[in-house]
């Protein structure tokens, strides 16, 4: 089996249940920024820190089902539950009890790590504004949406705890 099919040439692509669509579909275009959102993730690991690195290889199998509930709109399996959302909320207490509490805004950046989580998070927004727009158009599982949000704030705690992990310091923007 070869990985190119040809199937795209023409600007369609499958979903799950192999219907067709245009890969300018706003469902392809949310599963799509949630895959780079992943991507960016994974070139964030690892991070030299197991906690965070076993947080974040969590984050990619979910954003993974996230993948799979965006690119199926009727099944009901894989699916993203509160306990997901829970789970993530639970590794942000945790990293933000190392952190010095935050007074101002930062600058996103940092060391390798550090700097590839708060890209991460960037696109993580994006993603999230993308499910937004497929929300407004179809059903989806709203965990998903609320799970997306939360991501953003994990990945920006991450960023900061790898950071100062790392000893480099936070900068504030100068206005």
């Amino acid at each position: 089996m070869t990985i190119y099919t040809g199937r795209g040439d023409e600007g369609l692509t499958d979903l799950r249940d192999r219907s067709r669509v245009s890969k300018t579909n706003v469902r392809i275009e949310a599963y799509g920024v949630v895959d780079e959102a992943n991507s960016l993730i994974g070139r964030a690991r690892p991070t030299g820190y197991d906690d965070v690195d076993d947080w974040l290889a969590g984050v990619q199998n979910h954003l993974h089902i996230i993948q799979a509930e965006f690119s199926m709109p009727e099944a009901d399996d894989p699916s993203i539950e509160a306990a997901h959302v829970e789970a993530i909320e639970g590794w942000i207490d945790t990293a933000d009890e190392e952190l010095e509490p935050l007074t101002e805004f930062i600058l996103p950046g940092g060391g390798d790590s550090g700097a590839a989580l708060h890209h991460a998070r960037s696109v993580t927004r994006r993603a999230e504004r993308r499910a937004v727009e497929l929300a407004n158009s179809e059903p989806i599982n709203a965990e998903a949406l609320v799970y997306l949000n939360r991501l953003s704030d994990a990945l920006f705690t991450f960023a900061r705890l790898v950071n100062a992990r790392d000893e480099i310091p936070e900068e504030s923007p100068s206005y």
